[in-house]
């Protein structure tokens, strides 16, 4: 038996899981969600994606998940359906130019048996450009059962290792250099403050001032660093947003239920990135808390988050 991806790609049925961990960029089988893909027409493509009972990380609390796993598994769509619809080649370097989430909480319950999720693809804007370049846009549908679970707006670039490593310059094309200069993690912030349990998750680090925080990037992290970077993931920073917010609204626990994010600049592994959070003045709805990072003295990342306090009835409404 053989699996086909894209008409280009197939592997024997026991080297299913190994083609998908490169499609969907993970080096840990375990962190693979996506579990099936289909193209619908040329701009538009489904893809099964499935939750185990408990993330070891994308938990919110003992019943709920994290509306950043809801964010993991649109970038994991992102780039299946990039490397398969698309056939951009895996060699190509995929980066984030801007990603907006919103969820639905009572869809983030947790239940007794991995949960299925749908997701439908709709590309908006595919430009091919000089060297196999390309950039693109789409939104994102996703749905559990029949129950809307959120959407998602992105903007990417796919860069060929030729553009890609002239970009980035010898200093930082090569991963493995740049993880092995990059320092030991600082201390982690008050796990409770940020929304988190264990230090090993926290990605602020304390500076003595109110709202302001070192990023902490923790290479040894199973998750966020499952393989040798040559930047700070993107996802990384959506946490490390995720976290500040949660830090200005302490104590009540929160959830981001949205994120308006724009990415900026690479934020380098080797340098200090200073991340700060200031809330919004909202005359209704969810609180809002800007979050900015900023690395040699120029903003490399901004992100709206938009918070809910966690409740128990959506477990309710739900059901």
């Amino acid at each position: 038996m053989t699996a086909t991806v894209c008409g280009s790609v197939s592997a024997a049925s026991g080297d299913v899981t190994a083609v998908r961990q490169r499609l969907v960029r993970k080096s840990n089988a375990n962190e693979v969600l996506v579990t099936a893909w289909k193209n619908v027409s040329a701009t538009q493509h489904v893809t099964t994606v499935r939750w185990p009972v408990e993330h070891p990380f994308y938990m919110a609390d003992a019943d709920f998940y994290s509306p950043l796993l809801f964010t993991e598994s649109v970038r994991q769509s992102l780039s299946m359906v990039t490397h398969t619809a698309f056939d951009i080649p895996l060699e190509h370097r995929l980066a984030l130019d801007h990603f907006r989430t919103s969820v639905d909480c009572a869809a983030l319950r947790r239940g007794t048996e991995p949960v299925e999720l749908y997701l439908r693809t709709t590309h908006t804007r595919m430009e091919r450009r000089r060297l196999g370049a390309a950039r693109g846009s789409a939104t994102v549908e996703v749905w559990r059962d029949a129950m809307p679970v959120g959407t998602a707006q992105i903007g990417y670039t796919a860069s060929p290792p030729a553009i890609y490593d002239r970009l980035r310059g010898s200093e930082y094309a090569n991963a493995t250099e740049v993880c092995a200069r990059t320092p030991a993690a600082p201390a982690a912030e008050e796990p409770l403050l940020v929304g988190r349990e264990s230090a090993r998750d926290v990605v602020l680090s304390p500076t003595g001032e109110q709202h302001r925080w070192l990023l902490r990037n923790d290479l040894t992290h199973p998750v966020l660093f499952d393989h040798p970077h040559d930047h700070v993931p993107g996802m990384v920073l959506m946490e490390a947003a995720s976290q500040a917010a949660q830090a200005v609204l302490a104590p009540g626990r929160m959830l981001p239920v949205s994120l308006d994010t724009t990415f900026s600049r690479y934020v380098e592994l080797d340098k200090p990135c200073w991340i700060t959070a200031e809330r919004l003045s909202t005359a209704v709805g969810w609180p809002q808390v800007n979050v900015t990072a900023v690395q040699d003295d120029r903003t490399a990342f901004t992100s709206t988050v938009t918070v809910a306090p966690i409740m128990r009835n959506w477990a309710a409404l739900a059901a």
